[in-house]
């Protein structure tokens, strides 16, 4: 006699899970579900048209101080004409810093560090009344110094290596700026840029100090780009005229300051347009945003 026959085993429909399954919560396909497999949604990869304007702006259309927007090197010829557009504007150009001494400058340029020119005039207007020399400014110490000084940025630090350079001028250099580099760079917070612009101000020295606007205004322009501050100062120095060099560094940093602005650069009014490779110019003012109602 044979055995029955073992009943065959109830499968659920391909298309739907397993009452089981549902209750639990567990997944019965391979691919996890995603939101275009919504009615209605988007396809893979399409950006809904809210979602990119949002985007556009919160982007910065011309770039940042740690990456600015770059453009086509300029040949030599045009980086000449640009330099000579600006000099030909403004033929006696100087530093915006207040100073009546190479110590001044020297303790004004290493203030002025992430601080506006304006902020540290204001600054050491007082300062300089009181100790305009490294033996009075060692004798006001840290706490009176940072008196004077408290609405500059980093002031606590920035007193402190005050202090410590006066200190180290009185016992390495007589109480005199050296005007070598290396011995600048040693004081206490000098470095490349702050050694740059007192050997160019105080001593005459062909030296390019870059800062953040000559760093963007290279490479927005084309006329010195270069990923670091060295690579734009290095570029700067073998493309400036060299007769020019001695006050190009004035002419970059105020068009930098004043015209070649970080976030809408105005060239409606740049004297050397003409020569400047940025793609994107702005040739006119922004339009004002229009009042609501009647006034």
């Amino acid at each position: 006699m044979k055995p029955p026959a073992r009943p065959r085993r109830a499968t659920a429909p391909p298309e739907a899970p397993a009452p089981e399954a549902a209750a639990s919560g567990t997944l019965v396909s391979e691919a996890p579900a995603t939101e275009t497999s919504l009615p209605g949604a988007p396809q893979s990869g399409a950006v809904p048209a809210a979602t990119r304007r949002r985007a556009a702006a919160k982007r910065p259309l011309h770039g940042t101080a740690e990456a600015p927007r770059r453009a086509r090197r300029m040949s030599a010829a045009q980086a000449a004409a640009f330099v000579r557009a600006l000099a030909e504007a403004n033929p006696a150009p100087r530093t915006e810093l207040h100073f009546t001494s190479p110590y001044t400058l020297l303790v004004a340029v290493a203030l002025s560090a992430q601080a506006t020119d304006v902020s540290v005039n204001k600054a050491t207007a007082t300062l300089f009344q009181v100790a305009d020399t490294p033996a009075a400014m060692l004798a006001l110490g840290e706490e009176g110094v940072g008196a004077h000084i408290r609405r500059i940025g980093l002031w606590k630090a920035k007193a402190r290596n005050v202090i410590r350079l006066s200190q180290q001028l009185l016992e390495r250099h007589g109480g005199e700026v050296p005007a070598e580099r290396a011995a600048l760079e040693a004081l206490a917070g000098v470095g490349r840029k702050t050694a740059n612009v007192v050997l160019n101000v105080a001593f005459g020295e062909e030296a390019m100090a870059v800062d953040t606007h000559i760093f963007r205004l290279g490479n927005r322009t084309g006329l010195a780009p270069g990923r670091t501050p060295r690579a734009v100062e290095e570029e700067l120095m073998k493309r400036v005229p060299p007769e020019l060099l001695r006050d190009a560094h004035h002419w970059l940093i105020l068009h930098g300051r004043y015209i070649c602005k970080a976030r809408l650069p105005e060239c409606w009014h740049c004297v050397a347009r003409a020569h400047c490779n940025y793609a994107d110019k702005v040739p006119w003012p922004p339009a004002a945003p229009a009042r609501s109602g009647a006034g």
